[in-house]
């Protein structure tokens, strides 16, 4: 029998712990991918804050900082300009890097340092209770906005993406989900890219995932996916937003 699906090394060889229909895993087997590709294993070093992001210790078979809540791009910033050998990749959710970590990860990308970020937005607080974060839908119910997010209260869902790409330090930068096998390919080149940003030496590589929370939702998985298409596609589109190449240095 041919074998189409093998296990990323640099993935270790564990049973997921994530609620039944969670994105983690898929997302996690995309970033291994990219550190296979591009043989960084070895000198990788992963920055990870509160939240359910913080279990990639449990999973990639690379060094891992546990950093405070939303402060990795901070961390990282620093294991990186002692290390600059080092491939620094952080991993982060919305209730942490679009919340309490706003100014660590806007300053770090003016600032153009060096290192990979995969963003995952499931427009809730999936660890502590699903309160509303900064990215929950207008409308969306939390444990925190139990009649819906409402605009006049709580402000407009934040769109990290097309803000960072604005800064001159981001070298990459891209919105993707994880919904349908097609977008399963578009974020795995993105995540190559973020990759390769570092790699080239070309600024932050930043992608955002958009991605489910069953559990913190209410909905079965097959309903949690399709309301990326629904709800969350349309509101944060994907694509590409920002790529720079190795000759804008020229």
């Amino acid at each position: 029998m041919k074998a189409v699906f093998t296990r990323p090394e640099s993935l270790v060889d564990t049973p997921s712990h994530f609620c039944p229909g969670c994105d983690h895993g898929l997302i996690h087997r995309l970033v291994a991918d990219g550190i296979d590709k591009y043989q960084v294993r070895d000198r990788a070093i992963g920055a990870a804050s509160v939240g359910c992001s913080v279990f990639m210790y449990d999973y990639f078979d690379i060094d891992v900082v546990e950093s405070p809540h939303g402060r990795a791009p901070a961390v990282g910033t620093g294991i990186k300009r002692a290390n600059p050998d080092k491939f620094v990749l952080l991993y982060q959710g919305d209730g942490d890097l679009a919340a309490i970590g706003t100014a660590e990860i806007i300053h770090a990308a003016n600032r153009g340092e060096n290192l990979t970020v995969v963003f995952v937005n499931n427009t809730v607080y999936g660890m502590t209770g699903g309160q509303m974060a900064p990215t929950t839908m207008l409308g969306q119910a939390t444990t925190t906005s139990p009649y819906g997010r409402e605009f006049g209260q709580d402000g407009y869902p934040i769109k990290m993406t097309e803000m960072l790409a604005q800064l001159e330090g981001v070298g990459f930068a891209a919105r993707v989900a994880v919904d349908t096998p097609a977008h399963l390919g578009q974020a795995r080149k993105a995540v190559f890219k973020a990759f390769a940003a570092q790699v080239e030496g070309l600024g932050m590589g930043f992608v955002e995932v958009l991605a489910t929370c069953p559990t913190n939702w209410g909905m079965s998985p097959l309903d949690a996916n399709r309301r990326i298409e629904a709800e969350m596609i349309p509101y944060f589109p994907l694509g590409v937003y920002k790529e720079r190449k190795a000759a804008d240095f020229a």
